[in-house]
């Protein structure tokens, strides 16, 4: 028997591999970012031989390009998909600027997927093809499995989220060699949200092929992916599901269609499942989402299964990231951002989200897009919002739109705007969220954080976008002390009032950085080139203004620093 301990990943799925030798591949079903492309066909290989020698495949273009995402074992850095920014003091956290930069690579990056890799270890182990696997990281924060049983008998009609006790021991099991001390030692992260080992605690080996020997009411053959999600009500907390799914699809990356959309989708929940964010899942599966009512009663055996990365982990990804100081850009973020704006089919300069867009000036005259988003609530609105507003649009260089962002505009309408955005203002909340789907050179403007400092300006150093929020308490009034619903003056629970000419200020300061930065310079290069000769494919981009992007993103998008 192999050991068991340096194998992950070896035998696990290595027959589907084999699929590519007894079939073409459909490279209609790569739907990828054009950035994603090179990095998805260093990664499978044998299907860039097959693009290489097809005169059909159109991804010709993209082959042979020295490139990795970040968490593969010989990956370089100069290759990686993107280099982490730290151009803020490490202040002591570490001893010196590479490990400020490996921290940041760690907690933040693709590094922390590297480290999933690296955890791996087979918890169900088979000898045939037919047999049950298992296999997860440490705590259980991340397990996948082949042939695996799951029953759902004894599941009680009452709606319930975050229970631990859905299943009770040898619910879920399969046939195979389980090395039940191994993970009966990766128990201690045992919460709803944090971990699966309220499920996997109840793992158990069986005395038959659950498949092939008929103990299952359903077999599911489709690949599936089991999540448990936070507060579908709020971007912020629901977003946090959809990035750690995404960093799950590159755990699960040992075929070619690990991106695929012919998937199915169970939440682990026996509530229906809605949600303002539904549309989001579009960019993951092209099925309707599940629940644990569509198996209530039944013993549900999965060919293939993925339990993904969750989104309140300890030191996880996104909600619990301890980010180190003095750093920002994290390619896993951007690259997030890009693969959903492509999911959805969010292009940029979509000129119907901004009523004046008729006719869009080129090169030096191109005008700073501006949205503000404003609040129908109680609590958190600028009482002189309308004013606000006014100052800027007295400003030719401007084009303002003011949104409110309810259920009466369909999500991707929604992020569209956002795209089309070059500085996203609002009060702190869940909305700011958005900025996640900036552009590279935007600026998020968080008026007032309520004294909650660090959520979103944590948010945009992750996405690597400038953040800013308002620091003279002298220019700004509180309608009350605000109270909150457990009792005591609370910042969030109030109204706000902003000085007209300290705000104005800020956002040129804020247009000033987009100006200045390289992406935007570039991307009014091939926005004049389009518009000249309708063939923005054609344009010459000189690689040294490439290469300079990240240089210059260096020296002006320090975050750290409150315009």
């Amino acid at each position: 028997m192999l050991d068991s301990l340096k194998w992950p990943y070896a035998l696990f799925f290595c027959l589907q591999l084999l699929r590519l030798n007894t079939a073409a591949f459909n490279f209609s079903d790569i739907d990828l970012p054009d950035e994603h492309l090179p990095y998805y066909f260093k990664t499978f290989p044998k299907v860039a031989e097959e693009c290489r020698e097809d005169p059909e495949c159109p991804f010709k273009v993209h082959l042979d390009k020295q490139v990795c995402w970040g968490y593969e074992p010989d990956c370089k850095r100069d290759e990686a998909f993107q280099t982490p920014l730290c151009p803020g003091s490490h202040k002591g956290w570490v001893k010196d600027k590479e490990a400020q930069i490996n921290t940041f690579y760690i907690q933040a990056d693709f590094g922390f997927l590297k480290e999933q890799f690296q955890q791996i270890k087979i918890m169900c182990e088979p000898l045939f093809r037919e047999d049950s696997a298992l296999e997860c990281s440490d705590n259980l924060k991340f397990c996948r499995g082949r042939n695996i049983m799951i029953n759902f008998t004894q599941l009680t009609s009452e709606p319930s989220r975050y229970k631990m006790d859905y299943l009770r021991p040898g619910q879920i099991g399969g046939y195979c060699t389980f090395h039940e001390a191994r993970l009966k030692a990766n128990l201690e992260h045992l919460s709803p949200l944090q971990s699966w080992a309220p499920e996997m605690r109840n793992f158990q080996a069986l005395l038959q092929r659950p498949i092939e020997n008929n103990l299952c009411d359903i077999v599911i053959e489709k690949p599936t992916y089991i999540l448990k999600i936070d507060a579908a009500v709020n971007m912020y907390h629901h977003f946090c599901d959809f990035f750690n799914f995404y960093g799950s699809l590159h755990l699960n990356a040992s075929h070619p269609d690990a991106f695929s959309v012919d998937n199915n989708i169970i939440l682990w929940e026996t509530y229906a499942y809605h949600s303002s964010f539904a549309d989001a899942f579009k960019a993951f599966t092209k099925h309707p989402i599940l629940d644990l009512n569509t198996f209530r009663g039944e013993v549900v055996c999965f060919k293939s299964v993925v339990f993904p990365l969750l989104p309140r982990m300890i030191f996880g990804l996104y909600y619990n990231t301890p980010v180190i100081y003095g750093c920002e850009n994290s390619g896993l973020f951007k690259a997030f951002s890009q693969f959903m704006l492509h999911r959805l089919k969010i292009a940029r300069r979509d000129s119907e989200h901004f009523e004046t867009d008729k006719k869009l000036p080129t090169g030096k005259n191109e005008k700073i897009r501006i949205t503000f988003l404003s609040r129908n609530t109680a609590y958190r609105r600028v009482l002189n919002e309308a004013k606000l507003i006014e100052e800027l649009r007295k400003d030719k260089n401007f084009r303002v739109r003011r949104v409110e962002f309810n259920r009466q505009i369909p999500f991707p309408k929604q992020v569209a705007i956002t795209q089309n955005s070059d500085i996203f203002i609002g009060m702190h909340g869940a909305g700011l969220t958005h900025l996640l789907f900036l552009p590279d050179w935007a600026v998020l403007f968080e008026i007032y954080n309520c004294e909650d400092e660090h959520c979103y300006k944590d948010l945009a150093r992750l996405r690597g976008v400038k953040y800013m929020t308002w620091t003279n308490s002298s220019a700004m009034r509180q309608q009350d002390e605000g109270r909150h619903p457990d009792g005591g003056a609370h910042a969030k629970f109030t109204n706000y009032e902003f000085d007209s000419e300290e705000f104005v200020k800020k956002i040129n300061k804020a247009a000033k950085h987009v100006r200045a930065h390289k992406s935007y310079q570039l991307y009014l290069k091939k926005l004049k080139y389009s518009k000249e000769d309708e063939s923005p494919e054609q344009v010459d981009i000189k690689p040294a203004e490439l290469a300079s992007i990240s240089n210059n993103n260096a020296e002006i998008n320090n975050n750290h620093d409150e315009l």
